[in-house]
């Protein structure tokens, strides 16, 4: 099937295919997930007044490459690398916010690693409620506390969720430079 067709076929396809992925080619949470999100542009910054297909849906944000205008792509994945659970915001979303944490927490349970940027007492509360416990690095200018040698470890792991990130961006061609429909 060429691009064009699978790009015509893929809209009436779509609720199939996600159904599909979500009883077929998630994974499930063994206790040990890992948390990031990453941006997905769908132009250049200076064009974002002229792009014509996301006029409405997408936003600007910043995230730690700089200003971007597209989406964020929030994603939880366990310790063998299968995806557990993902969410789509608009690119001004912040990572720690309630909104986003509602459907991935419903599936979750036990330790949950994150990198610096999902510090928050509050979401920290909220998680710990629906018994997932957050796990994140300390921050320079921030007090040193007490970490168990296992949270330390499991945090230098973490880059089995940055090469999920990786491979979903270059491999699978996640961010192009030509979205010609909002459904490719």
């Amino acid at each position: 099937v060429s691009y064009n067709r699978f790009v015509e076929l893929e809209s009436r396809v779509f609720f199939k295919l996600m159904l599909f992925l979500k009883l077929y080619a998630f994974g499930r949470c063994t206790g040990i997930s890992f948390v990031d999100s990453t941006m997905i542009p769908v132009c250049h910054n200076l064009r974002r007044y002229a792009n014509k297909v996301f006029k409405g849906i997408a936003t600007n944000g910043k995230g730690t490459m700089g200003w971007c205008h597209g989406f964020k792509l929030h994603f939880v994945c366990n310790d063998r690398g299968e995806f557990i659970t993902f969410c789509l915001t608009g690119a001004n979303v912040d990572d720690r916010n309630p909104k986003v944490w509602q459907v991935p927490a419903k599936e979750l349970y036990g330790k949950l690693f994150a990198d610096k940027g999902y510090i928050s007492p509050k979401l920290f509360e909220s998680l710990f409620d629906d018994g997932i416990h957050l796990v994140t690095g300390i921050k320079a200018n921030r007090k040193n506390r007490l970490m168990p040698l296992w949270d330390r470890i499991m945090l230098r792991k973490r880059y089995i969720i940055e090469c999920i990130n990786d491979m979903l961006k270059n491999t699978g061609k996640l961010v192009h430079s030509r979205h010609r429909s909002i459904n490719n």
